[in-house]
């Protein structure tokens, strides 16, 4: 652990995690649960995908984060003539020094917002394959770092149908969570709108240890503790949603692997060392969400996967304390 973050203990980060969510509250009126959604995979190295209707504050709920942790950011709009160049950088012929030089993309920075990621289609949306599995980039066959906090958080409407591209299993498979941004409820919407038009929004202000606190989360992930009993309940729950009678694929190996990790984040910012059942109950639906496949049969039932994930939550056996 470096010198800057040796004094920071668990009980500091959830007063961090706490203090982010105060100032995002600044701007951002509800959404507790995506924001803390961010802390967990900003501390654990996950990406997100948010499915929400235009106007709902994606964008700006992004941005603000950022601003508070600290983090430099960049927001890339995914078009259907995006190119994978656009995303991740190239070399150009640099006349005055005669030779070639890198221009880098927006992906190098800490948060990269692709916004509307399925309007790209597919060669552009696997540029950032690479990226979000190995935090690096290749570009004409040189391999850059990217940051070490470096996170995706990518949006996609849910009404739109023409001129999108699905986004391959692949891809869909390298996000940790997939989140649906909602409507607020109607007392909250009511806030908000009174803000908008009463100017009271008050600006963010980024926290004095932001990078070095996150220097700290992350180094303290490894050390939450997973006890064999919390590994086997996830494994439990991974083999049931393969068996179950509504899915015809199940979750993978990686999306238990990422339900550990995830839940190793959620207990983090609560400022504890070790993982309780709870912890992966309240990742479960957003690491499942986008992984199961749903029979044709469970479908024209008008079936949902929220659904399922509750009846396979509800049929593997909670591990006791």
């Amino acid at each position: 652990m470096c010198p800057d973050t040796a004094n920071i203990d668990f009980a500091d980060v959830k007063k961090y995690s706490d203090t982010v969510l105060k100032e995002v509250s600044k701007v951002i009126v509800g959404y507790e649960d995506i924001m803390r959604d961010f802390l967990i995979c900003l501390s654990s190295g996950g990406h997100i995908l948010l499915e929400g209707v235009p106007g709902i504050a994606k964008t700006t709920l992004a941005k603000t984060f950022t601003t508070v942790s600290s983090l430099e950011y960049n927001r890339v709009q995914f078009t259907q003539d995006l190119l994978p160049s656009d995303v991740t950088g190239h070399y150009y012929f640099n006349q005055k020094e005669g030779q070639f030089d890198l221009r880098k993309g927006p992906i190098f920075s800490n948060l990269i917002l692709a916004d509307e990621i399925n309007r790209a289609p597919p060669k552009t949306q696997s540029a950032l394959l690479e990226s979000m599995e190995e935090v690096q980039v290749t570009i004409e066959g040189n391999t850059f770092k990217l940051p070490r906090h470096f996170m995706v958080i990518a949006t996609i409407n849910p009404i739109e149908a023409e001129g999108v591209y699905p986004l391959p299993e692949a891809q869909l498979d390298r996000f940790m969570f997939k989140t649906k941004m909602g409507y607020l409820p109607e007392d909250k919407e009511l806030k908000m709108l009174k803000r908008k038009v009463r100017q009271e929004a008050v600006p963010p202000e980024p926290h004095a240890m932001g990078l070095t606190m996150i220097d700290a989360m992350k180094d303290l992930f490894p050390k939450v503790k997973v006890d064999d009993r919390i590994i086997q309940y996830v494994r439990d729950i991974i083999i049931t949603t393969r068996g179950h009678d509504d899915i015809v694929l199940g979750a993978s190996p990686r999306a238990g692997e990422q339900m550990i990790y995830a839940a190793q984040g959620s207990a983090l910012i609560q400022g504890r060392n070790f993982v309780l059942p709870d912890d992966v109950k309240r990742v479960a639906y957003k690491v499942l969400n986008h992984r199961l496949m749903l029979s044709v049969e469970a479908e024209m039932d008008g079936k949902e996967v929220e659904g399922i994930i509750t009846d396979v939550l509800g049929s593997v056996k909670v591990p006791k304390s």
